[in-house]
């Protein structure tokens, strides 16, 4: 299978990665006036692009945009804008969709479920392995229910789980740099 590398193995990569992941960890907790949760969230959707190989077929183009899309109401009101305004990434610039509803043939590379869309989520997430889409969540059981990450608040501290199995089932790779900031998690298995 041919991969569209969508990492960087260069050091300014990692340190902006570790930046990012001190936001997350500290800055939600220690200045909330300035810097919001989704503000935080923005930027990680945005780095984990950069952390994540596609399917070359994730792309109908060499140019086409990396999408991230958000399933339910927009939480992030701006943040996502302004945090990918300007931005491009190996040849392509990112571009935020907003969806009402899941559809079969979904054309998003990385899908955000908010917390009050997470039941739109559950009974499709079978089908969106098929799409190779990152799908990001920030609900108790997320990963768990077959997403790939899923944001979690700790004593207003922002972390991530990774269920590495949903990863590969949605042919993604994710590179160990992702993996070593993470809580890695598996998918739940019916009784």
């Amino acid at each position: 299978m041919e991969i569209l590398r969508g990492g960087s193995r260069s050091r300014g990569c990692i340190n902006r990665l570790r930046v990012i992941a001190l936001l997350g960890a500290v800055l939600v907790s220690a200045a909330p006036a300035e810097i919001d949760e989704y503000q935080v969230k923005a930027a990680f959707l945005y780095n984990f692009a950069r952390f994540v190989e596609w399917p070359v077929t994730s792309f109908s183009g060499p140019h086409d945009p990396i999408v991230i899309c958000i399933l339910g109401q927009n939480p992030f009101g701006e943040s996502l804008s302004e945090a990918i305004r300007g931005k491009e990434f190996g040849g392509r610039p990112f571009a935020v969709r907003l969806l009402s509803d899941l559809a079969p043939k979904l054309r998003c590379q990385i899908l955000f479920v908010n917390s009050a869309a997470t039941k739109l989520f559950r009974p499709a997430a079978g089908n969106l392995k098929v799409n190779a889409i990152l799908t990001v969540g920030e609900t108790p059981g997320f990963t768990e229910d077959g997403g790939v990450i899923n944001f979690k608040l700790d004593s207003g501290r922002i972390h991530f789980e990774i269920n590495l199995e949903a990863a590969e089932q949605a042919h993604l790779n994710i590179s160990s740099k992702l993996l070593s900031l993470a809580q890695i998690v598996k998918t739940r298995r019916a009784p």
